[in-house]
């Protein structure tokens, strides 16, 4: 067998393992989305009966409306459920490269992706949606526009605020976590960071009301992310050179006393 066939055969193996982790994923997602479906009705009281949403009448505009807004509850929960499977799942398809240390710590970091993603779900839900809403209804009540609310667009207005929110949370461990695997390390974060805060403030621009308070109040939540992660990837990283010198010295002394 030549070692082309065998590189062919290790490729193979390799995009077979990466399918049946995609798959795994697929079905998580379906799981998380049955087990979403029945946390809607109960979310969405929640969110019905708490401001500003209590403080007027929403309207379906369409047949499909309630159809769609249960949906997209379920794939915010799928979501929530589903993020630490993808980190774990995308662990144990890298694992095998990973030194067994290596292997332990990375798998600390999947709870995070839970905590975190319900962190950026709350920040972006008492903070940055209340502002948002109020902002936009401010502009509505100048222009002495009547404010009839559809059940969609109200529920699509906030989920476009809380998913990227939510999912930029996950910044601190993705980051810790491409260190570990050694894809990243914070001297090239350093060196990145002007792009890193020019782009979260862009982000946070869109995502907040277009007033320099509320760009402030959401972009610095997101800068504090960034430099967390900066910290983490530096306490990871100096761990790794700790370990590779050890290794190195203890290679040495082992080929010393062979050679002796």
């Amino acid at each position: 067998m030549t070692e082309e066939t065998e590189d062919q055969m290790t490729i193979v193996e390799h995009i077979t393992e990466l399918r049946k982790r995609i798959l795994y994923v697929v079905i998580m997602l379906v799981v998380g989305l049955i087990g979403g479906l029945l946390l809607a009705d109960p979310i969405y009281d929640y969110m019905r009966n708490t401001k500003p949403a209590n403080q007027f009448n929403l309207h379906g505009f369409s047949l499909w409306d309630g159809i769609g807004i249960y949906m997209k509850f379920a794939f915010i929960v799928a979501l929530a459920i589903t993020l630490p499977f993808i980190m774990y799942q995308l662990w144990a398809f890298v694992s095998p490269g990973l030194k067994s240390e290596e292997r332990r710590a990375a798998l600390r970091y999947v709870p995070f992706v839970f905590i975190l993603f319900l962190l950026g779900l709350s920040f972006a839900y008492f903070v940055v949606f209340p502002m948002a809403f109020e902002f936009t209804s401010k502009i509505n009540k100048h222009m002495e526009l009547a404010e009839t609310y559809g059940i969609t667009q109200y529920f699509t207005f906030m989920f476009n605020i809380l998913l990227p929110m939510s999912l930029l949370f996950e910044l601190p461990v993705v980051i810790m976590f491409l260190t570990r695997i050694r894809l990243l390390n914070p001297l090239r974060l350093r060196k990145m960071r002007r792009f890193a805060y020019f782009g979260l403030i862009v982000l946070g621009t869109m995502l907040s009301p277009p007033d320099i308070i509320s760009d402030i109040l959401v972009s610095i939540p997101l800068l504090i992310l960034y430099e967390v992660s900066v910290f983490t990837s530096s306490i990871v990283y100096r761990k790794q050179l700790a370990e590779q010198q050890a290794w190195e010295e203890e290679f040495d002394g082992s080929s010393d006393a062979t050679t002796a």
